[in-house]
């Protein structure tokens, strides 16, 4: 099946909550799944800028409890943050020379939460050491709020727990030392000072090097061949169709979330845009109405016109 964002043909934040991983989803992949033989495994085509940290959980559990390890992911450009959960969760992942993940640290609008308890920790040691840097400092912590360094500390422990669940019961599962590899891995995907920034593309040899199952998509010709068919594919269907988001099974069934778009009542009716800038045109003056004179005021015109008194 494949689960495919159409993110990187949409511009701006409005369309991010429609693109990205949601609880949404849920219904796309319980639809998909209906009537699959789970004995078969899964391959799992995956295209996705992340999302929702608990989604993302959600969803790593609900794929299991129906194929258990039996799933292979297949990155045919780019799937980071929550996405690259999920990628770790199966037992092996099939990347191309082209393909990428990407880090998996969480972010407050952007902003890394290692990025802010690393800033703290900078601040309160640069105090520390002389007082007058305090000054410095200050417009700059008076930003945070009260809870900021709590919920940023919490959710990297919760982005860490996951992703250790994920490879340890996923690629390593039944391993030695698989609890110890599984951390080894997710600390790299969470390095602030490794990655520089939440949206590094990551190669799948530097993947390897970190003990990631990757398998070369080149290494098979036919199934190169297929995932690509596939994913140019989806791209014109969400380039063209107006759609954010495909979850579709081999069978057809599919969960589609389109754009918003605004309806015209009216059948092939045009609306032409219109320009605030101009003054609305004014309606027609209405015809004068004709005047109605009595029989002597018509009598006394006629006079008049006869012996030259007004032109007619």
């Amino acid at each position: 099946m494949v689960y495919y964002s159409g993110w990187l043909h949409r511009d701006g934040q409005e369309h991010f909550h429609t693109t990205s991983i949601n609880d949404e989803d849920k219904h796309g992949f319980m639809a998909a799944f209906a009537g699959l033989s789970f004995d078969k495994g899964l391959d799992l085509i995956l295209h996705t800028p992340g999302g929702d940290v608990a989604a993302t959980e959600s969803i790593i559990d609900y794929i299991r409890s129906k194929f258990g390890n039996d799933v292979r992911v297949i990155v045919p450009q780019i799937s980071m943050s929550g996405g690259t959960m999920i990628a770790l969760s199966a037992r092996e992942i099939v990347m191309g020379r082209h393909s990428n993940l990407g880090p998996i640290d969480p972010q407050f609008g952007g902003i890394p939460a290692i990025a802010i308890l690393e800033e703290f920790d900078r601040a309160r040691t640069e105090i520390l050491a002389d007082p007058n840097t305090a000054l410095v400092w200050q417009p700059i912590l008076s930003q945070y709020g009260p809870t900021l360094l709590s919920v940023a500390d919490q959710s990297i422990k919760w982005a860490r727990s996951i992703g250790t669940k994920a490879v340890r019961d996923g690629m390593l599962h039944g391993e030695a030392d698989a609890a110890i590899k599984a951390a080894e891995i997710v600390e790299f995907m969470l390095s602030q000072d490794l990655h520089h920034a939440h949206g590094r593309h990551i190669h799948r040899n530097e993947l390897k090097d970190k003990g990631v199952k990757i398998i070369d998509l080149e290494d098979d010709p036919a199934l190169q061949d297929a995932v690509l068919t596939v994913h140019h594919a989806c791209m014109l269907t969400v380039g063209n169709a107006n759609a954010n988001k495909l979850i579709e099974n081999h069978n057809g069934i599919a969960h589609v979330k389109m754009m918003q778009m605004m309806v015209v009542n009216q059948p092939n009716a045009i609306t032409l845009p219109q320009n605030p800038a101009l003054p609305p045109a004014a309606a027609p003056a209405p015809a004068p109405l004709p005047v109605q004179l009595s029989f002597f005021d018509r009598l006394k015109l006629a006079f008049k016109v006869l012996f030259g008194a007004v032109t007619p």
